[in-house]
């Protein structure tokens, strides 16, 4: 039965799930999301004797129903091939009493990687599936990672260009290296003087602006977005969930049907999002611990159901957790305010226009699974150095968020629940902010100097994403003031 997506604004807009991919954004604002959400029709021990690939063919055909078998398998096998460092695409490693699972073995050394190595050919499949004619353009803000990521994987990617908008002095050095070292005729990457939910504000009012529209659609242009406002960004992310939890049952870590907790370090509240969507599938989820830093809007929000962005912006050692409006809390909104699109609508319009919304009691009551916690900078570098001199692992600084926030909760509530700990990045994506943590003595200030300071310490390769930096000549060089940003795409596109 065809699976078909309605917007959180507007129920009465329904698409395909390749519509719903190649339009990225809902023309009214609103996110698209699954009519229903679809259950798991394989058993533990069926999905046990799968290989990542496979386990991502179960899962994302539940959502991505218009496409064909062969379509869907031809997308998976071209993305997780051997851009990933290890054939098990994400391993997960016992390290103290936790479980890590590490999404930073792709092309681009973090989680981004996990979706948008299968993005492209999602939508290039859903552009000839739809007969669309015009040129894709993938207009994208990121706060450090997707960019990088979504570059990687639409760099020359026929029928297509992407603009990627970046906070210049909002991302490691290390990020800002890996967009603007970029290759591909089809890619530019602009830095703007803001932070990244001015970046994202702006990208979302040009998605939203019906007279750029018509002027890219006489020009031949069509946009879409990367961002995980996209849902097939959010759809791949669902499966290293189930893959985890398999992945424990296979190495008999958990018995059949035992619920995990999942702490996830969180931003623009994709990555949980997709381990709430697991949850929905029929994984056993105990909690999902969304894991804030200072910027700790999420927390404050699991606290007292009032979302409230108007704060000091804090500009972290994690710096793609710096998000003071996280887009897809909307598609969870719409979930537990009942699938209810006007109730939605209001509460983003309050969001606009005043920063702050309130969800009624009921709502509150359907966040049960939830639990948000959060970590200060100095308790983010305790609890990389902790973790390095009580196993000998070394985590980036998001992880460290993550595994701060759980140790705290685990004293809080005595949960002996076996727990995954999402590793987002690689150490070597924040070498400075970690050797700090570590507590190494003098940090060279060279980034290559750094990579190799930290593989004396961890005995981790570095990186070939990290490597191939040394000698890449930058060749994205544009800066913009935030209101210039629509200006410039439409120079870039020669429609001004």
């Amino acid at each position: 039965m065809e699976l078909m997506y309605r917007s959180t604004r507007d129920s009465e807009k329904r698409v395909t799930a390749s519509q719903a991919v190649l339009q990225g954004l809902s023309s009214d604002g609103g996110l698209f999301v699954p009519e229903t959400l679809p259950v798991l029709g394989n058993t533990i021990d069926e999905l046990a004797e799968m290989d990542y690939r496979e386990l991502a063919y179960e899962v994302m055909k539940l959502f991505l129903t218009d496409y064909t078998e062969e379509e869907l398998k031809d997308c998976i096998n071209k993305a997780y091939d051997n851009k990933f460092d290890t054939p098990e695409i994400a391993p997960v490693k016992q390290v103290g009493q936790a479980y890590y699972l590490e999404l930073f073995h792709g092309a681009t050394i973090a989680f981004k990687d996990m979706a948008l190595s299968i993005l492209p050919h999602l939508l290039t499949k859903a552009a000839k599936k739809n007969q669309v004619k015009e040129e894709i353009v993938i207009l994208t803000a990121t706060s450090g990672d997707t960019g990088k990521a979504a570059l990687a994987g639409f760099a020359d990617v026929e029928g297509t260009k992407i603009i990627v908008f970046y906070p210049k002095d909002g991302v490691s050095s290390v990020q800002e290296k890996q967009m603007v070292t970029q290759q591909g005729a089809n890619t530019e990457v602009i830095g703007i003087l803001g932070n990244f939910d001015d970046a994202q504000t702006g990208v979302k009012m040009m998605f939203n602006n019906t007279e750029l529209a018509g002027k890219l659609k006489s020009a031949g242009y069509l946009f879409s977005s990367a961002n995980s406002i996209n849902i097939g960004r959010l759809v791949p992310q669902i499966v290293y969930y189930v893959h985890s939890y398999v992945d424990l049952y296979k190495k008999k870590q958990i018995e059949k049907g035992e619920k995990v907790n999942f702490v996830v370090p969180t931003g623009n509240f994709g990555n949980i999002l997709a381990g709430y969507y697991a949850k929905q599938l029929g994984i056993p989820v105990n909690k999902l611990i969304c894991a804030s830093n200072e910027n700790k809007v999420l927390f404050d929000f699991f606290q007292t159901g009032s979302y409230n962005r108007n704060r000091e912006f804090i500009l972290t050692q994690s710096p793609s957790m710096d998000i003071l409006v996280s887009s897809n809390l909307e598609r969870l909104i719409y979930q537990i305010a009942g699938g209810d699109s006007e109730k939605t609508a209001g509460f983003m319009k309050a969001l606009q226009g005043q920063g702050i919304y309130e969800i009624t009691e009921e709502m509150k009551a359907n966040l049960e699974g939830f639990v948000g916690g959060w970590a200060s900078e100095e308790e983010t570098r305790e609890a990389i150095h902790r973790t390095y001199t009580e196993n000998n692992y070394v985590i980036d600084t998001h992880t460290a968020v993550a595994a701060s926030v759980y140790d705290k909760y685990i004293k809080e509530t005595g949960d002996t629940s076996k727990t995954v700990i999402v590793s987002t990045a690689s150490p070597y994506k924040f070498a400075n902010s970690v050797l700090g943590a570590l507590k190494v003595g003098d940090i060279p200030e060279d980034d290559y100097a750094q990579a190799i300071l930290l593989k004396e310490v961890s005995k981790i390769e570095i990186p070939e994403a990290v490597e191939e930096l040394r000698t890449a000549p930058v060749l994205h060089k544009k800066v913009c003031e935030i209101s210039q940003m629509q200006e410039l795409v439409e120079r870039l596109l020669k429609i001004i």
